[in-house]
């Protein structure tokens, strides 16, 4: 039987039960957009960030691409970021017609390298965005402090950290805003697509929920700026409810599976992820990297073994982006991770038993 890199029937055959009480239980409320579900997750997923409004949206792109409008970012605007992260960061940067000034990554930890921030601020500079990258926090209070000193707008990119911890303190909790993804494949991940804005502010919440709901406070009546729909499904807003109470199991399963990995990969040559100081890795997915790859993931396939790489190419070198002309170069500790990260199945309902498949294989190509 092939091992992929990342399966949800386990915790399904698990959970089923529960996951179908959460649809019965939208179904037999009588609203099945909005409502009692989408408000108590808002509520719920406010409260474990300690944070004090939450806006769910539809997908983790939009979350972000309402977070930049909310926080007045505009055409003509610049957003710094990183190119070592998924194309949607840097696709919402585009949608709200802003321009990315990417920043490369430290060579350990492959998170944004805080340290060159500062010399990417021009006059256009509105906000800093930092992508909490594989389940582990960027340095958060040094890049507070550069904000702070430039007036600087701070958006999280939480996609792939959820309950991840910087010196105890929550991802989500840092930044004026933060955008999170349910995406299934998440730490916290959803049945289908959803996403989800956190924010201290009272105004750029409101904000928030009128650009979801097309601009509107009451019922069709567009106030300021039109907006978007993007509300987020009552169904997966149960669900995640329902699994929001196992968030930090998850966690701790996600945490036993590294441990194992650390254990049955030491000495094998690769290089195994590195934990800044004082963050609390959540392995969204498990990087690895290795000069020798692409020999290594077709030895692994061979054994039924499915890896995964992400991400093959960053963002700046996409033909997509090449009018931000970013050439070869430019970001050289991103490429050369580009050539070398690949990722293992990491995901709760791993057994022991197939992850012992997937060290067994790796450490025989090695």
């Amino acid at each position: 039987m092939s091992i992929g890199v990342w399966g949800y029937l386990g915790e399904y055959e698990q959970e089923r039960d529960d996951l179908l009480d959460a649809v019965d239980t939208v179904f037999r409320s009588g609203q099945l957009v909005l409502g009692a579900s989408v408000e108590g997750f808002e509520a719920e997923f406010a409260g474990y960030h300690n944070v004090d409004a939450c806006v769910s949206v539809d997908n983790g792109t939009n979350a972000i691409v309402l977070a930049l409008r909310a926080l007045g970012i505009e055409a003509g605007d610049e957003v710094i970021t990183v190119s070592n992260t998924a194309a949607p960061t840097v696709i919402a940067i585009d949608a709200v017609g802003a321009r990315p000034v990417f920043v490369d990554v430290d060579p350990d930890t492959y998170l944004m390298d805080v340290d060159q921030v500062e010399a990417a601020i021009t006059p256009r500079s509105r906000a800093i965005l930092p992508v909490h990258l594989y389940g582990q926090s960027v340095r958060m209070e040094p890049l507070l402090a550069i904000a702070r000193r430039h007036d600087l707008a701070v958006l999280e990119d939480c996609a792939q950290a959820h309950g991840a911890r910087h010196h105890g303190r929550i991802v989500g909790s840092f930044g004026d805003a933060a955008a999170f993804s349910f995406y299934p494949t998440k730490v916290l991940g959803a049945y289908g697509d959803g996403g989800a804005v956190l924010t201290g502010s009272r105004s750029t919440a409101a904000r928030l929920r009128r650009l979801r709901y097309y601009g509107m406070e009451d019922r069709y009546y567009v106030v300021q700026t039109p907006g978007h729909n993007c509300r987020l499904d009552a169904v997966q807003a149960e669900i995640l409810r329902r699994k929001l109470i196992r968030l930090d199991s998850y966690i701790k399963r996600r945490r036993e599976i590294a441990d194992r990995y650390r254990e049955g990969l030491a000495g094998t040559g690769l290089v195994l992820p590195a934990v800044a100081d004082g963050n609390e890795h959540v392995y969204y997915l498990y990087v690895v990297r290795h000069p020798d790859r692409e020999r290594i993931m077709a030895s692994a396939s061979a054994a039924g073994i499915h890896l995964n790489v992400s991400y093959r190419w960053p963002v700046h070198t996409m033909s997509g982006f090449a009018h931000l002309e970013y050439g070869p170069g430019s970001l050289p500790v991103t490429e050369r991770l580009a050539d070398e990260i690949f990722s293992l199945p990491m995901y709760p309902s791993l057994t022991e038993i197939a992850q012992e498949r997937v060290i067994d294989a790796l450490v025989r190509a090695l």
